[in-house]
């Protein structure tokens, strides 16, 4: 019972701290108080009346920069997660299935994407072509999928090997029945929690590239880019590096802990352990 209660509890702090995130992100589509590029506020305002945080040291509004870099950071988000799942699920299975020197030709090459540091690869990737959201998203979603193609083959193998699956051989069912009847209804939880906290991974190197001046160009707001701009007046304007620090911090928490309460939850020994 009291494990069952920690899964709640921490899915719902979870959901809370990214919902609400979330929210701003979704708000900021239809409506900010002012444009992205806007900079009548006048140079590093405090807050007020008209400018709720205040504004940058280009005169730019904060909370709608904060708004704009929440779309920025699940935009990055969810678009490298969905790329690192279609490739890495992709060379996963395959190297699954493949024998020999595929095998170990596909293994080794998911080794050596892993034996690079997640942000490194995708900066290498992103200085190759023009500085954008896209490029970043695609450097970040590719930098994973190798990370999750590991997984996803160990996942498949052991799968591959349980006497269903030969009872399914023997009985004539087709391989690519296997794999969507068996083989990915198997590995789907363990997959899901990966990928949520890839996520949060995502969001992490997003702003990170963008700090470096890699991430999404102005006028789109970043979280990274942010910090950087306001590394140079945080004596003096705290706000603008307080503001999206804290926000891309609880965004990580809450994407963590409902991939924690996910795992909990999705796991059939914890589910036993707890009744």
């Amino acid at each position: 019972m009291k494990q069952s209660t920690k899964r709640s509890y921490t899915l719902t702090v979870g959901c809370v701290l990214a919902g609400l995130i979330a929210l701003l992100a979704l708000v900021s589509l239809f409506w900010a108080p002012y444009a992205a590029d806007d900079t009548s506020g006048g140079r590093l305002t405090g807050p007020g009346e008209g400018h709720l945080l205040g504004t940058d040291k280009l005169g730019r509004d904060l909370f709608t920069q904060l708004m704009t870099g929440s779309r920025v950071a699940f935009e990055a988000g969810l678009g490298s997660v969905l790329i690192a799942a279609a490739v890495g699920v992709t060379l996963g299975v395959l190297a699954a299935f493949a024998q020999g020197w595929l095998d170990d030709t596909l293994s080794a090459f998911l080794d050596i994407l892993i034996a690079f540091p997640t942000l490194l690869l995708a900066m290498l990737i992103v200085a190759a072509h023009s500085a954008t959201l896209g490029s970043a998203v695609l450097a970040i979603g590719l930098a994973q999928s190798a990370v999750v193609g590991r997984l996803v083959r160990v996942l498949v193998k052991r799968v591959l090997a349980q006497d269903y699956i030969t009872a399914a051989r023997t009985s004539g069912t087709s391989w690519p029945r296997i794999v969507a009847g068996h083989v990915l209804h198997n590995i789907w939880p363990t997959l899901v929690v990966n990928l949520a906290l890839h996520f949060g991974l995502a969001v992490l190197a997003e702003a990170g590239l963008s700090y470096l001046g890699l991430g999404a160009p102005p006028p789109n707001a970043s979280w990274g880019r942010m910090l950087q701009e306001a590394q140079a007046t945080f004596t003096t304007a705290p706000a603008g590096a307080l503001a999206p620090g804290i926000l891309l911090v609880l965004l990580v928490i809450g994407v963590n802990l409902v991939a924690d309460g996910l795992r909990d939850t999705l796991d059939p020994a914890a589910r036993r352990r707890s009744a």
